[in-house]
């Protein structure tokens, strides 16, 4: 039975709260998570700063030892460096950059050489760009203050953190997403199952449920398979012996430019997980924020359904 993807004459009037209450929920806590992100970020370009003598001796050894610093050093510069622009200025290898970024690791099948002389390159580009402005005791006999060097971090952290401010607040709504499911799941009497317990999607209690939790699906040929992870899985209390868990992937946007840009990804694992477990595959979204009228048709047309946080008593209209 569908619960929202078949009532258009709705959708207007849900979309209007749903940007209300994503609203509210920005303006009283989305500054606290980027502060709190902020903090720590400060106290690792601090740390950073250290290993690299406040930047005035980047060597390429503090590199191999700490690949995740190069994001601070690319943020340390006048203008600061997106990763691609570092590539061209260094002419060094986009495969050791793009890994250092990712995987905050060096390239395993790099030899040590390469590695040491494209370090060496990044660190002679680090060391001419410094921006001056920050690290105001470059070029000067006196060494930092503690003051002087916390206000440098502080900048760069806020460079950092500006970079990444939309996965910094997705991430934190994500989190009351999933709280809010499971605060309304525990008054109904389900529970929990640990992600580290063991148990398969597909073998779950009836009345549990499970966030993050990874499902094999064969990929187009039916030869390879993935793990995909799904934010909630849910078994029913009514699940009979062998049944199939409701799945629902946690979606929030603040802005709708955003999300029209994001709505395949949900059609793309629907696929996935139908072409692996057919009929069975109930795979729904939980949403709060910018969802407009295109993004609700484009789900609706691939037939996936929703469930709007402002009404998440809908949930138990799927059974659960």
């Amino acid at each position: 039975m569908a619960i929202n993807l078949d009532k258009p004459t709705r959708w207007k009037a849900d979309i209007a709260k749903s940007v209300d209450m994503y609203n509210d929920w920005f303006m009283k806590f989305a500054p606290n998570a980027f502060r709190t992100t902020r903090i720590q970020t400060t106290k690792d370009v601090e740390a950073a700063l250290h290993s690299t003598e406040n930047m005035t001796n980047i060597q390429p050894v503090i590199m191999q030892q700490h690949p995740e610093i190069l994001p601070t050093l690319r943020m340390s510069t006048c203008p600061p460096l997106a990763v691609d622009r570092l590539i061209g200025l260094a002419g060094i290898s986009p495969n050791l950059v793009k890994s250092i970024e990712l995987k905050a690791k060096l390239p395993p099948r790099m030899k040590s050489n390469d590695i040491d002389r494209e370090l060496a390159k990044i660190a002679t580009i680090i060391e001419k760009m410094a921006d001056p402005d920050i690290f105001i005791w470059l070029g000067r006999k006196e060494p930092p203050t503690e003051a002087e060097i916390h206000r440098a971090a502080t900048i760069v952290a806020d460079r950092l953190c500006g970079a990444v401010a939309n996965p910094i607040i997705r991430n934190a709504q994500e989190k009351r997403q999933l709280a809010a499911i499971k605060a309304w799941l525990e008054a109904r009497g389900y529970k929990q199952l640990t992600g580290g317990d063991g148990t398969r999607f597909d073998a779950m209690p009836a009345g549990t449920f499970s966030f993050r939790m990874n499902v094999p699906v064969k990929l187009e040929g039916g030869v390879q398979g993935v793990n995909i992870p799904i934010d909630a899985v849910i078994m029913p209390k009514k699940a009979k012996k062998k049944g199939f868990p409701i799945f629902f992937e946690a979606k929030s946007a603040g802005d709708f430019t955003n999300t029209n840009k994001r709505r395949k990804e949900e059609a793309v694992k629907k696929a996935q997980l139908r072409s692996t477990y057919r009929k069975k595959v109930q795979f729904n979204l939980f949403l709060c924020g910018y969802f407009e009228s295109g993004y609700l048709g484009y789900e609706a047309a691939e037939g996936i359904d929703w469930v709007w946080e402002h009404r998440i008593d809908d949930l138990a209209l799927f059974g659960i």
